[in-house]
């Protein structure tokens, strides 16, 4: 397996394939690197770099007790990149990797980043707070916290429904993408998952968001049942420098796996523009 050793001894496992400008891609909570494959198969087939790693705690990655927070997680995206070196590189980031990703072009990645792509992603800030009162209320994040924690197995196959969209009238549900889904997340730690749950919702990436001058493409799905759209792409948008939004009714969550053809192609459009 490839894989990288952090400062404080962490083994980041990742996928890098075939060559040309490098396309790195940031998964979502509790998911791995095989979470982008309809997208790693796609770019491949259209000469790029394709890099996906494993966050730490999650899939093939060290089951470490520590460093379970945007910071680290940023780090060690930057320990790749390095040891890699990686230049001119478009970060990709879904859900929680959107976080990852902007927190890290903004803070670690200067020279090394040409673009930033934000999928369903956390950005800016997800709980609800006195200055964030639309926000998701915490005590969500807690119910997300005690089911990871205690009841994980059913916890994860029930999560699948609406990251999918299939509660929705009409929904053509897929079991092998909800066996997927489960199937990395048991791949990961529990501690990870559980720890990972305060990164994704308390972390504020406002300035992160305000910062970056690089072009950054917001994806967002209006029917997104996990990151709601309102409190999340349609604020990032306003955040940003020099963004693009795209905005789909109806799309779910987890639509780079539901919708690849549509994401995919928006995704290629941007990056060769």
């Amino acid at each position: 397996m490839s894989t990288i050793t952090t400062k404080d001894g962490t083994e980041i496992y990742y996928k890098d394939w075939g060559t040309g400008q490098p396309l790195v891609f940031h998964h979502g909570w509790p998911l791995s690197g095989d979470d982008w494959d309809a997208q790693m198969m796609f770019f491949l087939e259209k000469g790029y770099r394709v890099i996906a790693h494993d966050r730490r705690g999650h899939g093939r990655s060290s089951q470490v007790s520590g460093g379970h927070n945007m910071d680290t997680y940023a780090a060690d995206v930057a320990a790749l990149t390095e040891a890699l070196d990686l230049k001119d590189a478009i970060h990709i980031g879904h859900s929680t990797g959107g976080g990852e990703a902007i927190h890290y072009a903004a803070n670690l990645g200067k020279g090394r980043v040409a673009k930033v792509v934000l999928i369903s992603a956390v950005t800016p800030l997800m709980v609800q707070t006195e200055n964030n009162p639309d926000g998701v209320p915490m005590a969500i994040f807690d119910e997300i916290r005690q089911g990871t924690a205690f009841n994980r197995a059913q916890y994860f196959e029930d999560f699948t429904i609406p990251f999918y969209g299939y509660n929705r009238e009409g929904a053509k549900i897929s079991q092998g993408i909800r066996d997927n889904w489960w199937r990395q997340g048991m791949m990961g730690s529990v501690k990870a998952h559980h720890d990972g749950i305060k990164a994704f919702s308390e972390t504020d990436f406002t300035e992160d968001l305000k910062s970056v001058d690089i072009p950054v493409l917001v994806l967002h799905g209006e029917d997104d049942q996990i990151v709601p759209f309102p409190i999340s792409g349609a604020k990032a948008i306003k955040l940003l420098k020099n963004g693009t939004l795209i905005s789909y009714p109806g799309f779910p969550h987890g639509m780079p796996a539901t919708e690849a053809a549509t994401i995919n192609k928006d995704l290629l459009a941007f990056i060769q523009s």
